[in-house]
């Protein structure tokens, strides 16, 4: 897998909190800035959240846009935002939110991934503790995921 689907300026700590749909717009934002996708990515993801939340359990939610939303994608792109006052996420608490563009199905394997790091409650606390953005990525690249 490419190594360059995160990259460190695509990751984020707030020490504050954030809307749901703030959130998703800073995730749209950063892969915007990525080349990853176009700002039509934001209503993709807006549509998929009406039809299945994005909350994935263990503080974490990865929004992503719908299958319609093939022509906003350019390209394969992850980012990670840590939101220390948390998200409400429709009524479930969020931390992490994890924005993901994938193109040509690519986006399934690193679905996998992050599931699998953020399934570890242990794991999720070392991603919580670190204070530094660029810890935070180095503790995700060395979990395989980027």
């Amino acid at each position: 897998m490419q190594t360059s689907v995160l990259a460190p300026e695509r990751v984020r700590i707030h020490h504050g909190s954030a809307t749901r749909d703030e959130a998703m717009k800073e995730a749209v934002d950063l892969l915007v800035a990525a080349g990853a996708v176009t700002p039509a990515y934001y209503d993709a993801m807006q549509d998929r959240e009406r039809t299945v939340s994005t909350f994935m359990g263990n503080e974490l939610a990865i929004p992503h846009g719908t299958n319609d939303a093939k022509d906003a994608v350019l390209g394969s792109a992850l980012t990670l935002i840590r939101y220390d006052g948390g998200v409400d996420w429709d009524g479930q608490p969020v931390t992490f939110v994890v924005g993901i563009a994938g193109k040509g199905g690519t986006h399934l394997e690193i679905l996998s991934r992050i599931a699998v790091l953020f399934s570890d409650s242990s794991d999720v606390e070392k991603l919580k503790a670190v204070q530094h953005p660029e810890e935070l990525f180095a503790l995700v690249v060395a979990a395989g995921v980027a």
